[in-house]
């Protein structure tokens, strides 16, 4: 008895088990029977019951989903080869149809690899590669490019971003059908092929050589003119102050003279006394130790030494 029990309790748990099932907030359900969908798609969250055995759950999710595309060698209008590795987000708007259409998300990648590679495909080669790696028709920076240079940044009509977006409306146009909707493209990468790397990056260090060439050109140019205003600077300082120190030199001049010629117009005893002061300044200035003289004995310069 107790056996049966048993049997009976783990049948009728297999039972409730195939029975009932939770449905999460990120998830939605397609409920086969015998291989066909019945019923709608389940998509609200909680506890939900099917018939057990014969109905079979496919569970898909509701959030945005990745798509990673492989990197490929596309041709571009103006016939250069480059390596566009592109990206996408997508997600199931329609549970039922996706199932009917492409089974399970393993279908639905394969699938998009066929859409978005082959409109990646379509857009590189309608557009020069100049559209696909530039967004606007900026302005060159403030000594970016000299004026004979100007034309290199050469006007573009649609840019990168508008190849995106008519890659991803080309791609939603062709998934529609298939209960999924493309939210997003972007190019991940865009380079050229190897075989041609090389020729760029020695085309653009020459440029940038070139560049770089005419800016030490400009500033040797400015600062010769720096150097040549500074020459021409301190040598004006240095007449203006030569002048000025001529001119202090001939005012103490004639003060000097005119302090002599007041004291030689004074008083003979005035006189005397001056020119006392003045010859013991020479004797100051001329004689020592080891200085000889040979003089006579009435001129002016020996009467002071007898007295």
């Amino acid at each position: 008895m107790r056996i049966v029990f048993i049997v009976v309790a783990v049948c009728l748990l297999i039972v409730l088990r195939g029975t009932f099932y939770v449905l999460q907030e990120p998830g939605q359900v397609v409920i086969t029977q015998f291989g066909k969908p019945v019923g709608d798609p389940v998509t609200n969250p909680g506890l939900k019951a099917k018939i057990p055995f014969i109905q079979k759950l496919h569970r898909f999710d509701k959030r945005f989903l990745e798509w990673d595309g492989a990197s490929n060698e596309l041709p571009t209008k103006d016939k250069r080869f480059i390596w566009v590795d592109t990206y996408a987000r997508w997600r199931i708007t329609d549970p039922l149809l996706f199932f009917q259409r492409l089974r399970d998300e393993r279908g639905a990648q394969t699938r998009l690899d066929d859409i978005l590679d082959g409109e990646t495909r379509n857009a590189i080669a309608k557009h020069e590669l100049v559209e696909l790696i530039r967004s606007t028709n900026r302005e060159p920076t403030l000594g970016e490019l000299a004026p004979e240079d100007e034309t290199t940044l050469e006007l573009i009509q649609f840019g990168r971003n508008k190849i995106r977006q008519e890659i991803l409306a080309a791609a939603q146009t062709r998934t529609s059908d298939l209960g999924i909707e493309i939210l997003d493209v972007q190019f991940k990468r865009i380079n050229y092929v190897e075989e041609v790397q090389q020729k760029v990056y020695e085309r653009m260090t020459a440029e940038r050589r070139r560049i770089a060439d005419r800016f030490r050109s400009e500033g040797e140019g400015e600062s010769s003119r720096i150097r040549g205003e500074k020459e021409r600077e301190l040598k004006r300082i240095q007449s203006e102050a030569y002048r000025e120190a001529r001119t202090i030199i001939g005012r103490a001049d004639a003060r000097a003279t005119s302090i002599h010629a007041a004291a030689y117009n004074r008083s003979a005893d005035s006189r005397e006394f001056y020119q006392f002061l003045k010859t013991m300044e020479i004797y100051e200035q001329t004689l020592d130790s080891a200085t000889t003289l040979i003089l006579t004995t009435d001129g002016e310069f020996y009467k002071y030494l007898i007295k």
